[in-house]
């Protein structure tokens, strides 16, 4: 699955920035019909969780209810340069992990 995320690359220390992250997944729930009528089987992302430089700043727990290819946008304190990670894990062991380096100034 494709991610997409967007961090600034540069920040000033104690500047708040924003984090936007949108990840490519269908998302089913596993309530609804296929074309057979039998329930197709469910298959969504359970986690998402950020880290900056190994430290959580951000974590959702997801449902069926959330929509297919997930749009998260938060904010957190430019503390120091070094690497901010996502990773989401999910159904049928889905699981994928990007980052993106910050530096501060």
């Amino acid at each position: 699955m494709a991610a997409l995320i967007n961090v600034p690359k540069t920040a000033k220390r104690g500047e708040i920035i924003e984090i936007k992250t949108l990840i490519s997944h269908p998302m089913e729930t596993g309530y609804r019909a296929g074309l057979n009528g039998s329930v197709l089987p469910r298959d969504i992302i359970r986690q998402f969780r950020c880290t900056y430089n190994g430290a959580e700043i951000f974590s959702a727990d997801f449902s069926p209810a959330i929509a297919a290819n997930p749009f998260l946008s938060f904010f957190t304190l430019a503390a120091e340069s070094g690497t901010i990670t996502f990773q989401w894990t999910g159904d049928n062991g889905f699981s994928a992990t990007q980052s993106a380096d910050i530096t501060v100034s």
